[in-house]
């Protein structure tokens, strides 16, 4: 299975959202996107972006003050 990356790192809300919302876009149903991310809403702005897309947030961790997010396109 392939996964692909998308650095959001010092970006604030919405952005990180909105370029995630692009990169999904761009990949096969089942593939994995993994998101970096520094903003702390992120964590509340990707369990809404997951719920309302249908797509999957597989796990999300917070190690240092990064974010990652691991999300399954949906299809």
């Amino acid at each position: 299975m392939t996964t692909h990356t998308l650095d959001t790192k010092g970006m604030n809300c919405p952005l990180p959202v909105l370029k995630t919302k692009k990169a999904i876009g761009m990949i096969d149903a089942g593939e994995m996107l993994e998101v970096l991310a520094t903003d702390p809403a992120a964590v509340q702005d990707f369990e809404a972006f997951a719920r309302s897309t249908g797509n999957e947030l597989v796990e999300w961790n917070e190690e240092n003050g990064v974010f990652r997010f691991l999300l399954k396109k949906a299809g």
